[in-house]
């Protein structure tokens, strides 16, 4: 997945869906079948702190990808600081962008 297009799809879910930030949130998010995609930052420092989501992604089927840096995705979700992980609850208007991602994935 190219980063440009998973931080676009995050923007416009965040609009017009529904996003959840922060690793517990987005944990919860991914235990409750909620999560359509999951993104972390590689630079996540100590790097433990998101090891689980990858894991956990791929026992309930839910697409995962990472982009570089937390400011980048921070930024994608509307607020001034780092974010570790951002999950796209409900993707609203980004649901074809979201889908052709996923397919891209396959």
């Amino acid at each position: 997945m190219k980063d440009k297009e998973v931080l676009e799809v995050i923007e416009v879910a965040r609009d017009t869906g529904k996003i959840r930030r922060g690793v517990n949130e987005v944990t919860k998010s991914i235990e409750r079948g909620e999560a359509k995609l999951v993104v972390t930052a590689e630079d996540v420092d100590p790097p433990e702190i998101v090891m689980h989501l990858p894991i956990l992604c791929n026992e309930k089927k839910i697409a995962y990808a990472k982009v570089p840096t937390k400011s980048e995705l921070g930024r994608a979700a509307g607020i001034d600081v780092g974010c570790s992980a951002i999950a796209v609850a409900k993707p609203g208007e980004a649901k074809k962008q979201l889908d052709s991602l996923l397919m891209d994935k396959e």
